[in-house]
């Protein structure tokens, strides 16, 4: 187990900013804010949805050498701000570790759910037995800069000196976090919303249209020119910037998790039907299904029989 300090500064694509390019001429002076601002730039138009690549979840039972853990194989993923963050190798998180951590704030209590099986995927649940009780968590991943190497510098601050230095790199890493999810129901699953899925004004469309609308993106059986409307909608509306420029939670982030972190996979730790905070068994449910995905046009255009 290893730790690693990460740079404090604020992102500047936290702020989500416009697309603006610093454009330069022959005996302009520059400093450091122009370089910031081309940096974000290039890197906030890397992409602004959400992808995955890789980054299969596994869980891999103790071993007489290893301890039990959840293992992240390696990937890629492109978070809400744009930004890429990669696993070179895999991954892993110790599950005993985490479940005495969660033992001691409460934090298993909360997050018990008896028929655990409605909070994953239908393909999560075929040909698996599923627990009658369990704790369920989320596995997310999270952007970090961490500083790498230093050279000297002119001193900032109000000390003078002669020997400062400055953080020269800083290396894009990552953060993984398996969360207890609390206040799951039926009607909130806690899981990300599908692509398309998005929410007209009420005085534009009433509940009713909504369902009738998002059945449409899905049933192959509707008029063509209903789901080429329902289609058309979803680009049309699936835009949207809040006025304050924070960047919205959506349904699978809990109020203690950065709202830029992406959801990866959904976990259930079976429980004694007791004691929520006795394990039964050693067995755990990885549900890697529930995730986002965006195919490459490659893998888009086969699947389609092109």
């Amino acid at each position: 187990m290893s730790t690693a300090t990460t740079f404090s500064t604020l992102d500047p694509l936290t702020r989500q900013p416009l697309g603006e390019r610093p454009v330069y001429a022959t005996g302009m002076l520059l400093d450091a804010q122009d370089f910031q601002d081309e940096q974000t730039y290039h890197r906030g138009r890397l992409a602004r949805a959400l992808g995955l690549a890789g980054l299969l979840v596994q869980h891999r039972p103790a071993q007489d050498t290893a301890p039990e853990e959840i293992q992240v194989n390696a990937g890629l993923a492109v978070d809400r701000l744009g930004r890429l963050i990669e696993l070179p190798r895999p991954a892993c998180l110790r599950v005993q570790r985490w479940w005495d951590a969660e033992a001691a704030r409460d934090g298993l209590l909360q997050a018990d759910y008896t028929t655990p099986g409605r909070f994953i995927s239908a393909r999560a649940q075929a040909g698996v037995t599923l627990p009658a009780r369990a704790v369920v968590a989320d596995v997310f991943l999270r952007f970090v800069a961490c500083p790498r190497g230093l050279t000297p510098a002119f001193a900032s601050g109000p000390l003078d000196a002669l020997n400062a230095v400055s953080v020269s790199r800083l290396r894009d890493a990552y953060e993984l976090h398996l969360v207890p999810r609390q206040n799951l129901t039926d009607t909130g699953l806690g899981l990300p919303l599908r692509p398309g899925a998005f929410t007209l004004p009420v005085e534009d469309e009433t509940a009713e249209e909504a369902l009738a609308r998002e059945a449409a993106m899905d049933d192959t059986s509707v008029d063509p020119a209903v789901r080429r409307a329902a289609l058309q909608d979803a680009v049309l509306h699936g835009y949207s910037r809040p006025a304050d420029d924070e960047l919205p939670r959506g349904p699978e982030h809990p109020p203690t998790v950065d709202a830029s972190a992406v959801f990866i996979a959904r976990v259930l730790i079976p429980v004694a039907p007791a004691d929520p905070t006795v394990r039964q068994g050693s067995a755990v449910l990885v549900d890697n299904h529930s995730r986002r995905f965006l195919p490459g046009l490659g893998v888009l255009a086969r699947w389609t029989g092109l």
